[in-house]
Order: structure tokens, then C-alpha cells, then sequence
């Protein structure tokens, strides 16, 4: 007898040059366990090895949770010390992806799933959603809220260090957390617009653009300036770059050869 085959957890799908990550744990309010980590991690290798998305989107099922964060109930009693650096997929940290990754967050995003949507290049949040790392009230950790210090100030940061409690989408807006805020049940709508917006564009001025702001976020303005001017140069010597003026002059949309 054949043993039973795992549950799906977490969704792929590809069309009209956007890749979807879905997670899709609903009952556990897509925890970060072991099972749902593993299936997220093969996505997301999926996704970094793709060649017909020039976007992509990360969000979940349902509309009370993105993701709740760790699986508490599989912390046990002599689970200590920090958590290992691949325990989930962080785009930028431990996993290289080709194209911008979109959060489209659907509900709350807590701990582990606020980090998962910190490491998307873009959010959009359902009106309802919130955020926060609940760490301190567990006697865990949040060395993972690192990217913070390049999107809200220092009081902001220690706010939600210290407290642990979460705030709501129009909070997370206005201090710079998210892009979007829109109703419920316009959420995938507007996720996908923006999406396909992007793959519209030249694939390697986005690819260059992508690279030129995470490396000024890293380094100083001048040495950010000099490098960024030899990021482009590829970019400019296109066909694409030649491309883009041509069919402007044409009057039709260009097709971009990421060439």
C-alpha cells in the first residue's frame, strides 16, 4: 500500500509572464512549518530558476492571515539558540531572484510572514491586514527586521521591536511599510495589475533599476552613484535600449528582447 502523498501547501503558477506563490494552509493560518517551509522553499527555487516571468507574486490563501510566523507547536521545550539562516526563503539574503517579487498580503502578517513580506520588492495589503513581530511576548527574536532601517525611522522600528504589537495596513502605509492599501476583494486584482505592468516593461532596465536601489540602500550615495553608473551600462548598449525609441516612433508597444 502506497503511502499517502504530503499535502499541497503552497501553490505555483505561471501566466502571462507572472509567476503566483500561493500559500495555502488556511486551518493553521499558513504557519511556517517544517512541511509548508520545505514546499515554499521548492517554489521559490522554482521561481529563481524561471524564464517565462518577468514578475512575480507571493501571497495566501483566504482573508484573515498572510502568514502567521513560526510554528509555535513545533518549537519544543529544548528548541534554543537563533534560527537557522535558510529557514525560509529571503529574497535578496539567501535566495537570488531574477525579477521583482510582489507581496500581496491578505490578512495578518506576523514574525516570520512580516519578514516574508519585507522581502518582497513591492506590497499591496488588503485594508484589514496587519503587522507586526509578536517575538518579545514569546521570548524569541527578530535579528530578521533588518531591512526596516532603509523603510521606517528608528522610533517606528523600536516600536514594534518592543511592543510586539502589530500595527494595521494604514499605519504600515503611511511610515513607508507598503506600497498599496485596497479593499479586500480588490487585492489579486491590483497585485496582478502592478505585476504585469512591470513584465511589460524592458526586462533589463527593471533588472538593473532592481539592483541599483538594494545597492544604495547598502552602501554610501558616492560609492552607490559610481557603481550604478557601470550597472546601466549594458542596459543602454540594448537592443532593447534602441527598441524602446523605435516603437515609440512607430506608435506601437515595443517587444522587448532582454537583450
Amino acid at each position: 500500500m502506497s503511502a499517502e502523498a504530503p499535502a499541497t501547501l503552497v501553490r505555483y503558477a505561471l501566466a502571462d509572464g507572472v509567476a503566483t506563490i500561493t500559500l495555502d494552509d488556511p486551518g493553521r493560518r499558513h504557519a511556517l512549518s517544517r512541511a509548508l517551509r520545505d514546499q515554499l522553499w521548492a517554489a521559490m527555487r522554482r521561481l529563481a530558476a524561471e524564464r517565462d516571468a518577468r514578475a512575480a507574486i507571493l501571497t495566501a490563501t483566504g482573508e484573515k492571515t498572510f502568514c502567521a510566523g513560526a510554528d509555535l507547536h513545533e518549537f519544543s521545550a529544548e528548541t534554543v539558540g537563533p534560527v537557522e539562516r535558510d529557514y525560509v526563503p529571503v529574497a535578496g539574503r539567501n535566495l537570488d531572484l531574477p525579477m521583482p517579487l510582489i507581496a500581496a498580503v491578505n490578512g495578518a502578517a506576523l514574525g516570520g510572514g512580516f519578514l516574508l513580506m519585507l522581502s518582497a520588492d513591492l506590497v499591496v495589503a488588503a485594508d484589514h491586514a496587519i503587522f507586526g513581530m509578536p517575538e518579545a511576548r514569546w521570548g524569541r527574536g527578530a535579528p530578521w527586521s533588518i531591512p526596516l532601517a532603509r523603510m521606517v525611522s528608528e522610533r517606528v522600528w523600536m516600536e514594534l521591536c518592543l511592543t510586539g504589537e502589530p500595527i494595521d495596513a494604514r499605519r504600515a502605509l503611511a511610515v513607508g511599510i507598503v506600497n498599496r492599501v485596497v479593499p479586500a476583494g480588490r487585492l489579486s486584482e491590483v497585485a496582478m495589475a502592478l505585476a504585469r505592468r512591470i513584465a511589460a516593461n524592458a526586462p533589463l532596465t527593471v533588472a538593473a533599476s532592481r539592483r541599483m536601489i538594494r545597492l544604495a540602500a547598502e552602501t554610501g550615495r558616492t560609492a552607490a552613484w559610481d557603481a550604478v553608473d557601470e550597472l546601466f551600462v549594458p542596459v543602454y548598449e540594448s537592443e532593447d535600449a534602441r527598441e524602446g525609441p523605435r516603437a515609440f516612433h512607430e506608435r506601437r508597444e515595443p517587444r522587448w528582447s532582454g537583450r
